[in-house]
């Protein structure tokens, strides 16, 4: 027998009635909302994101590319002010990028119709529509993260094996001590906040580059002496494994909900995805994955990328506990959808407790260690 559906039972659409001074909520509410297409998506995504804070959900934003450039980090600041954003996976780029606003280094629009050739006789480097001086900020930025870190080498401040949550951690602690302007760092509030920002292709990036260096220019300041392992600075990916994995187990136990916002795609939304499989189809115990996820991309789910793979998808794989419920994707530049679902979230919310995150997740990790030792023994 066929199955009966109530082809109408949506709400009629008219024409969009703008009108002046309209807010975030009603432009949302009253005209995304009434209407079809990625407008319909991103009203969905803004109430989904909604329920994710109300319930109290453990919130993770993850962040692909590089955003902060453009100015995103002023708003990651204020979520997680609000206590909206619990814990981040980004991009190198991100974390390296946002550093350039705390020492007010030179990054101004430019035109992405601009001859690169001309450019880079002048020192100039472009994202898209972006300029960043090469000598200015890159090298300035470079010599601020090696200084930072090799404060903290010298301090002793790293134990034998970290994760990048943990170097994130330090460095935002830097940020805040040396920065003119540290307020405008979203790395130093993560870190003011004791929120944890997992970068997992940490070589992937600046950071990556600047930090290889330190064991050179400690060779070099020594006679070209034999590397020791405190000369490096090596985050480890099993830690950022573990670490992700445990936030998520020690939610799951104490049957707290889990929510993930993602702006675009790429390793940060992989990253935080395999947390439900590490759990469940490396460890063995039984994990359901998040509970709510919404993803902004531009990326298309026909090339076989993780970036435009259908949350929906990842049912198959233990990512979500139900494939159709609980998650959209609208498809949306993330620097138009993030900002909106942001700014609805402020004008609708309450601002949370903050969970300080970074404070427990020694403690979590030896909780989810001790599980799996358990279940390996059975």
């Amino acid at each position: 027998m066929h199955k009966k559906h109530d082809y109408w039972k949506g709400k009629p659409i008219s024409p969009l009635l703008l009108t002046e001074n309209m807010t975030v909520t009603q432009l949302v509410d009253d005209i995304f909302d009434s209407m079809g297409y990625n407008a319909k998506r991103l009203a969905e995504a803004c109430h989904l994101f909604k329920t994710m804070i109300d319930e109290n959900s453990i919130v993770c934003l993850t962040l692909a590319g590089a955003m902060t450039p453009v100015g995103m980090g002023g708003a990651i600041i204020k979520m997680m002010e609000k206590g909206f954003v619990d814990w981040i996976v980004t991009t190198g780029a991100n974390t390296y990028h946002d550093m350039h606003f705390a020492y007010r280094l030179p990054v101004h629009q430019g035109d992405f119709t601009a001859d690169d050739n001309e450019l880079a006789d002048n020192d100039v480097v472009r994202i898209y529509d972006v300029y960043i001086d090469m000598e200015r900020t890159l090298i300035a930025q470079d010599k601020i993260v090696q200084t930072i870190t090799q404060n903290a080498l010298e301090k002793n401040e790293f134990p034998e094996k970290f994760s990048t949550a943990y170097f994130f951690d330090i460095l935002g602690k830097g940020v805040l001590e040396t920065a003119r302007n540290p307020e405008l760092s979203f790395i130093a509030c993560a870190s003011k906040n004791n929120v944890p920002v997992f970068v997992p292709a940490f070589a992937d990036s600046s950071i990556g580059m600047g930090t290889s260096y330190l064991p050179i220019m400690a060779c070099a300041g020594s006679g070209s002496r034999l590397l020791g392992s405190k000369d490096f600075v090596d985050p480890s990916p099993t830690m950022d494994v573990l670490e992700s994995a445990a936030i998520v187990y020690h939610s799951m136990i104490n049957n707290v909900p889990r929510g993930v916002l993602e702006a675009g795609g790429g390793v940060p939304k992989n990253f935080l995805q395999q947390t439900g499989p590490t759990i469940s189809q490396i460890i063995g115990i039984e994990c359901p994955g998040e509970d709510y996820v919404v993803q902004v991309t531009v990326d298309r789910p026909d090339t076989g990328g993780l970036s435009g793979a259908t949350i929906n998808e990842g049912k198959s794989w233990g990512k979500i506990p139900k494939a159709g419920e609980g998650n959209v994707v609208p498809y949306l530049d993330a620097t138009v959808g993030v900002p909106i679902i942001f700014a609805y979230a402020l004008e609708n919310c309450r601002p949370r407790k903050p969970k300080r995150l970074s404070r427990d997740l020694k403690e979590m990790t030896q909780e989810l260690i001790e599980a799996a030792v358990m279940e390996a023994g059975k």
